[in-house]
């Protein structure tokens, strides 16, 4: 069957895109997605993302693994990503985070020409449903419902304290006049109508309510095998689904919106990418495309974790299973309580040094135990921090371990690669246990889990051997017009007409936060141009 927009992909970019381009009844368009169909309740209950992220068992879930990794004492690395329509939007903390404004400026002076501050923010606006109202910094007309967090555990507020204590003051708006401080998340989350306390992902918000549309079809459990290119144009996509190999056919577009690791993957399969990586697995090289792949960026993760002797913080003990049971219950009736939050419900950004333009560190509080991403649980009530470097200079790849495409790609962040991103990530660390072990949490404050003797040699060693990703991987295919560079500022292939990316992968460097709402903003900027539509 043709349709004159094929899509790869059901993620936040995706599910943008599909909503936006079917908005128009005289076009046709196709989404394919790998996963399944994003509804069930552990995608709506927020805290249940605990039971997704560790991918035991595999719910909506990737559960990708990293190249051995030499600055984590060769460890290879966890990488959770969504696996079903909404993407990585149905199993993240659904934190709602921009990012400075100076990143996109950055942005703009690397090449993506039309992506500074001043021309993204009407298309952060225009996604945008917040329960605030409106002012120069928010909408309240968009799809994507964005929430104060409606009953946030009160060690969170004294995490704030906390953080106060610590000479860090209080931020009531991440994405307000200024990012620092530490305050609480606003996250994606209906707070209104008969799904209120549900995870509002890109899919809930956006594709779910076209899909009763004539014009948009959605595929789903169907693995793309590679886009076909026919006299150097995209033509369709090749695509295994319900026990059938099919061609696709796209009469304008085929639109790549499978993420930081599988946007990659696909081009190569395609004959699309470094030559020398494509002939190593006898793949026919179509258009020899070096960038792609390269400039992966991530950002790396450090965690302090304590039990506590309170209850009002999640356990995983027999008191604690039956307070969760209650908070179901609860969460069911009307949507609030233990079961609505993201677990990740305070945070800060900081500077590792007062020079700074910008925050260069960000932290995440969490009520509960969080040990190597849920797959190692401790029984006891309790919390964590955490703390990331929001621009490592460490630049990592993807590559193809396989021709198969049913083969996970080769990821290798290649985390600690540049010593400056352990000097930062170990200031931020030691701000973070200032903040852990101040007055504000004492009562909450038990045993602390991976106690060291505090020298600068024990938490290098500990870092090694615990950090890893808070999953914000981009940058594989991004824009600008070097020869490195995958995608133009439109977002459409170098060398390949009627190709187009639009997803974490085209950002030409990591922003200053989690990576969702500026994945959504790419989708609807790029769509705005294709629909000519008006802000």
């Amino acid at each position: 069957m043709d349709y004159d927009y094929i899509i790869i992909g059901g993620g936040a970019g995706g599910s943008v895109m599909a909503a936006r381009l079917s908005e128009d009844p005289s076009v046709s368009v196709c989404l394919i997605e790998a996963g399944g169909g994003g509804r069930d309740i552990f995608v709506r209950a927020p805290l249940l993302v605990a039971a997704m992220v560790s991918g035991r068992p595999r719910i909506n879930n990737w559960a990708l693994w990293t190249t051995p990794q030499k600055g984590l004492n060769g460890r290879r690395g966890f990488q959770p990503r969504g696996k079903a329509l909404g993407g990585s939007t149905a199993i993240n903390a659904m934190l709602y985070v921009r990012g400075h404004p100076a990143d996109y400026d950055e942005w703009a002076n690397l090449g993506a020409t039309g992506w500074a501050w001043s021309d993204v923010l009407p298309y952060f606006l225009k996604a945008e449903r917040n329960m605030r109202g409106v002012s120069p910094l928010h909408a309240d007309a968009g799809p994507l419902q964005v929430a104060d967090q409606n009953d946030p555990r009160p060690i969170s507020r004294a995490f704030v304290e906390a953080a106060g204590e610590c000479q860090i003051p209080h931020n009531p708006d991440f994405n307000g006049p200024t990012q620092d401080g530490a305050g609480l998340y606003q996250v994606m989350q209906y707070f209104d109508g008969p799904h209120a306390g549900e995870r509002c992902s890109a899919a809930a918000a956006y594709l779910f309510p076209a899909m009763a549309r004539p014009n948009l079809t959605v595929m789903t459990r169907a693995l793309v095998r590679r886009v076909v290119i026919e006299e150097g144009r995209a033509a369709g996509v090749a695509v295994h689904h319900a026990g059938e190999d099919r061609l696709i056919r796209a009469r304008r577009e085929v639109i790549l919106a499978a993420g930081a690791f599988g946007t990659p993957q696909i081009l190569m399969l395609s004959g699309i990418g470094p030559a020398d990586e494509l002939r190593a697995h006898k793949i026919e090289v179509i258009h020899d495309l070096p960038g792609v792949g390269r400039n992966l960026q991530d950002h790396l993760d450090h965690i302090i974790s304590y039990t506590s002797p309170r209850r009002d913080v999640i356990g995983l003990n027999p008191r604690g299973l039956v307070d969760l049971a209650k908070a179901a219950m609860q969460w069911r009736k009307d949507g609030s309580g233990m079961f609505a939050t993201p677990a990740a419900e305070g945070g800060a950004f900081v500077k590792s040094r007062p020079d700074l333009d910008r925050p260069d560190l960000q932290l995440h509080f969490l009520v509960g135990i969080v040990d190597n991403h849920m797959r190692k649980i401790h029984t006891s009530h309790g919390f964590s921090c955490h703390v990331c470097v929001l621009r490592p200079e460490s630049r990592g790849t993807v590559g193809l371990q396989s021709a198969d495409p049913a083969k996970p790609p080769r990821i290798d962040p290649a985390f600690l690669s540049d010593p400056a991103d352990l000097k930062t990530l170990m200031a931020g660390a030691r701000l973070m246990e200032e903040v852990v072990k101040a007055p504000a949490l004492t009562p909450w404050r038990g045993r602390r889990l991976y106690p060291h003797d505090g020298s600068d040699a024990a938490l290098e060693r500990d870092i090694r051997a615990r950090a890893d990703t808070i999953y914000h991987p981009v940058g594989t295919a991004r824009m600008g017009t070097d020869d490195m560079a995958v995608v133009d500022p439109s977002c459409n292939v170098h060398g390949i007409p009627g190709l187009r990316v639009i997803d974490a992968s085209v950002m030409p460097r990591l922003i200053g936060g989690n990576t969702t709402a500026p994945t959504i903003m790419i989708a609807e900027k790029i769509a705005g141009q294709m629909v000519n539509a008006p802000l």
